[in-house]
């Protein structure tokens, strides 16, 4: 599972001084549970999934995944979690298969095991046609499934999803989605980050509205929408966020 509290990334700015990308973020997901962190964009999403998966150290607060302390125990952290950002880069030169066995290995995967688990992952994701395309060749929707292939080659318990449809197709989309959903069939603890209604809609049991590094609103939709009195989950969004909007942060 995963459980944050208070939650902070101050980050430095010669202009504009300190900035609290994060600020005193407190939630729980647990194992067979997807949470949704729904914001606009600067709102503090990706900061508060990189301290998650270790890329960015708290300023303040705490944070804890699978019983570990991201701060405290970084590599057993990473040992848990797979984290997927639209803007996760490839080794150029490597093939797919290439790109996927070489994560294995970091993860210390034994080679006959993980042999196994690409065909298998290459199967699900339906890679097997580009396996041996080099990565610089291959189009968006391939690159994300190269991206996902090598996030869960090591079969995490924790998945972190950052806008991982951004700039996709929408049967690729789709494709992706799906998967998310069966994450949570095998009892996975999944964070979905986005800014995207309908993808909040059809997969989140709860959903943790953020702005301003805040987090404002917190609930199943149907608790969103009795306590809001709204029932589409794009007026609630507004309905939440427009009192602390700043465009500067969206910028």
């Amino acid at each position: 599972m995963i459980e944050t509290r208070g939650l902070t990334k101050i980050f430095k700015d010669k202009k504009r001084g300190e900035i609290r990308a994060v600020d005193g973020v407190s939630f729980t997901c647990n194992p067979g549970q997807i949470y949704g962190l729904l914001g606009a964009n600067g709102a503090g999403k990706t900061t508060t999934l990189r301290m998650l998966a270790t890329i960015l150290e708290p300023s303040d607060g705490t944070a804890v995944v699978c019983g570990h302390d991201v701060v405290e125990s970084p590599q057993k952290v990473r040992a848990n979690v797979g984290f997927l950002s639209a803007a996760t880069a490839l080794y150029p030169r490597l093939t797919s298969e290439e790109m996927v066995a070489y994560f294995g290995r970091l993860n210390g995967i034994p080679e006959p095991e993980l042999k196994k688990r690409i065909d298998e992952i290459f199967s699900r994701l339906d890679m097997n046609s580009f396996r041996d395309r080099r990565c610089d060749k291959l189009s968006t929707g391939m690159k994300q499934k190269t991206s996902i292939a090598r996030t869960l080659v090591h079969d995490p318990q924790v998945m972190i999803f950052d806008e991982p449809t951004l700039g996709l197709d929408i049967m690729t989309a789709r494709t992706i989605l799906e998967f998310i959903r069966e994450c949570r069939q095998r009892g996975k603890t999944v964070i979905f980050s986005t800014h995207v209604m309908s993808e909040v809609e059809k997969l989140c049991d709860v959903i943790g509205i953020i702005q301003s590094g805040k987090l404002l609103a917190e609930g199943s939709l149907g608790e969103l929408r009795e306590r809001h009195k709204e029932q589409d989950l794009e007026e609630i969004f507004v309905k939440v966020v427009a009192p602390h909007y700043k465009p500067e942060e969206a910028a």
